[in-house]
């Protein structure tokens, strides 16, 4: 049975593909960053309305998040679509090309929901991309109780495992006073001299840090003249670490590499989280292996070894997702060597032919996986 359901599934696929096409298209062309997703979601929304899907809006409070549902099985199936864009390089991470999968596994689903035992939950997340939009709602309910959780998301390479950094984002910012810096710089306090100071000192820290470990960051204001002395300074920083336990502890050797630029200089410190930090990310191995089969019946080669295989190291928000529910968070790759994820030769390559083939793979894929393991967990029941 299970077989005939599949081959239905592709079926849908197929012949949605001009569908799923035309939305990857079009989110690609029109980026909106993380919270400002609103013809973003509307657009994904509005594709799964189309096959049936009972559509709430502004989810749990969240105006960029939906959940979409369809059918009332007993095996609750979750699907998260992401659409939110890089500031400055639009989607050079292939968020389009997410929410095109999902949209496409879930509609392939839909009409099999009663033979296969499936309640299909599309969960649209906003803000991935630094602002924790899963984590927002599971902490307003969303997902809690599903059987499993899936997405895919583009890469240079296929890779099946998701080993993803915890990270936590961090707005930075130094109060100081300005000054004439060529009549009365004594009479000034330098807050570009405090970050100056802190990103020295996590220089030389990195020598002490073990290599499961990333600190970086951007300064976003840097001053405002060159003849006054900057009286204030901004910037976002990343702390990133194998485990959550292992973030807070590097995160307290960082903060005092920034309060050290504060007692250098004078100027006051404030650091604000710019989310909850985001959790590594626990694989639930039936799902994968599943995924691992359908994928290489379609074709799909899974990279062994090379450099461009570590985009599974990139943090994510389902991982705290995963840390509640089952999930997976396989990578389909979309042929862009040289270019890698968040560049913008990347962006380029998220629409077109391997983008598309990644997306029709993709969901495929996700749809033949779901279908598995609820025969699965139908079959130990009956057991």
């Amino acid at each position: 049975m299970t077989a005939d359901l599949k081959q239905h599934a592709q079926r849908v696929v197929t012949g949605d593909a001009e569908r799923l096409i035309r939305l990857s298209e079009t989110l690609h062309a029109h980026p909106e960053t993380a919270w400002e997703e609103h013809r973003s979601a509307r657009w994904v929304a509005d594709t799964l309305a189309e096959a049936g899907f009972d559509v709430t809006p502004a989810y749990l409070g969240l105006e960029t998040a939906f959940l979409a549902t369809y059918g009332s099985g007993p095996f609750r199936l979750g699907l998260c679509a992401e659409y939110d864009a890089l500031p400055g390089l639009g989607h050079a991470c292939g968020h389009n090309l997410i929410s095109a999968i999902t949209v496409g596994a879930a509609r392939a689903l839909a009409p099999l929901a009663d033979a296969a035992g499936l309640r299909i939950e599309v969960y649209g997340t906003p803000a991935e991309e630094g602002g924790g939009g899963k984590i927002e709602l599971l902490e307003r309910g969303a997902f809690s109780g599903l059987d499993l959780a899936m997405m895919a998301h583009p890469a240079p390479v296929d890779v099946a495992e998701a080993e993803p950094f915890a990270v936590s984002h961090s707005h930075i910012s130094y109060q100081g006073r300005a000054a004439h810096a060529a009549a009365y710089p004594e009479q000034g306090v330098n807050a570009a001299d405090a970050f100056t100071i802190a990103q020295v000192a996590i220089g030389l820290l990195r020598q002490q840090l073990p290599p499961t470990v990333r600190v970086h960051g951007v300064m976003t204001n840097g001053g405002e003249a060159p003849n006054a002395i900057p009286a204030r300074t901004e910037g976002r920083w990343y702390v990133r670490a194998e485990s959550l336990a292992q973030l807070g502890e590097t995160e307290a050797k960082v903060w005092r590499c920034f309060e050290a630029g504060a007692l250098a200089s004078g100027a006051a410190l404030e650091i604000i989280p710019e989310s909850k930090p985001y959790a590594e990310f626990r694989t639930f191995r039936p799902a994968l292996d599943a995924y691992v089969r359908n994928a290489t019946e379609l074709g799909r080669v899974f990279d062994s070894g090379t450099p461009a295989r570590r985009m599974n190291r990139a943090s994510t928000d389902m991982g705290n997702v995963s840390q509640v529910v089952p999930a997976i968070h396989p990578y389909v790759g979309i042929a862009s060597l040289p270019a890698l994820n968040h560049q913008p030769e990347f962006a380029a390559h998220c629409v077109g032919g391997d983008a598309e083939r990644a997306v029709l793979d993709a969901a495929t894929a996700l749809a033949w996986t779901a279908l598995d393991v609820s025969a699965g967990r139908q079959a130990d029941a009956a057991r």
